[in-house]
């Protein structure tokens, strides 16, 4: 465990789900992708766990209550009890907790999931600005949430009422694409009001403090397909990661990636778990090889030799992050994933 600048990929000799005993999970892009398992998932999850490994499911989308999650998920195969499910809204609703007396009242813009955390936390619960509430939180409410509430919040917050986010995503993958997330509707409070709310979800430290808090998690692995929540999550939790390339992360971006997006471990889905990791290795020459390709990065990034394009991948973002050091990769590698297929 540890971040510093990441240059390569690790390899493992153990499969994933024996080196690290829990895997934190995230849901949309990773488990399911509009309400449905994405393939492999479930079964890879259910080895996992027959071989002791816990899984924690880990997201930023504030809007479904953690029993909710919990029954969605069994519902697609993975037995889950609603302690299994660590949601923003939980880690939002510690965050004002611990700012404000017990008891009090806070202004929800949001879903059910962000009242059930509040309520855990013994705070109540209140739908206006008019209602005298000492806190303002925002979290995802759905396609349906009336602009109206947007309004509330900026009511409250120009009184001097302060505001939390349980995230600021600004996308939310559906079954028909993808859409703003409550980051889209935290910019229209911010635009409104020129305020600036204290955010709980990934990447920041509330969320991951949450997770450690519930789970107990000793060496946890982050299992993410989000670059700028999940892997840069895990760096400020200084705790290791594994990208799936099932949701939103191509490999343009991957290349592209900075210290702080890059992951530990890359593999196609959820079946990364169940296997060890090929190591990516310094061929003497500026290279980097992983099975059969060969990287390198001149004017462009380069890519010889066949095999699994996977491994060709791992071979290229070794390549790309080295020459970035710690920054971002500019150099064009268009070609190369091209032939990959990636």
């Amino acid at each position: 465990m540890g971040q510093g600048v990441r240059r390569v990929p690790d390899g493992s000799g153990r499969a994933l789900s024996e080196a690290y005993d829990t895997a934190l999970l995230d849901l949309d892009g990773v488990v399911y992708a509009g309400g449905n398992a994405i393939a492999h998932a479930v079964e890879s999850l259910h080895t996992a766990r027959e071989g002791g490994m816990r899984l924690a499911y880990v997201t930023n989308n504030a809007l479904r209550t953690p029993d909710t999650v919990a029954d969605h998920l069994t519902e697609l195969g993975i037995a889950t009890a609603p302690e299994d499910v660590i949601t923003s809204a939980q880690a939002v609703a510690r965050l004002i907790s611990e700012q404000v007396p017990a008891g009090a009242r806070v202004l929800v813009i949001g879903g059910e999931g962000l009242r059930v955390a509040l309520r855990e936390r013994g705070l109540e619960p209140v739908e206006s600005a008019d209602d005298d509430p000492v806190a303002v939180v925002q979290g995802y409410g759905g396609p349906e949430l009336p602009w109206g509430r947007f309004a509330e919040a900026s009511y409250a917050i120009a009184r001097g009422v302060p505001w939390f986010a349980s995230n600021t995503d600004l996308t939310i993958p559906s079954g028909r694409g993808i859409a703003p997330g409550n980051g889209a509707a935290v910019q229209v409070v911010r635009i409104a009001t020129g305020a600036e709310p204290q955010v709980a979800g990934k990447p920041l430290p509330p969320m991951h403090r949450e997770t450690i808090l519930r789970t107990g998690a000793e060496r946890p692995l982050v299992v993410g397909d989000r670059l700028d929540t999940d892997i840069e999550g895990a760096f400020n939790g200084e705790v290791d990661s594994l990208l799936v390339l099932t949701g939103v992360t191509d490999g343009a971006q991957l290349l592209a990636a900075p210290p702080q997006h890059r992951p530990t471990y890359v593999d196609r889905d959820l079946r990364g778990l169940l296997t060890g990791q090929p190591e990516v290795v310094e061929d003497g020459d500026g290279g980097f090889r992983c099975g059969g390709w060969t990287a390198t990065a001149a004017e462009v990034l380069e890519l010889t030799g066949d095999g699994d394009p996977l491994d060709g991948l791992r071979a290229l973002c070794a390549a790309a992050w080295t020459a970035a050091g710690e920054g971002s990769c500019a150099l064009d590698g268009g070609k190369a994933l091209a032939r990959l297929g990636v």
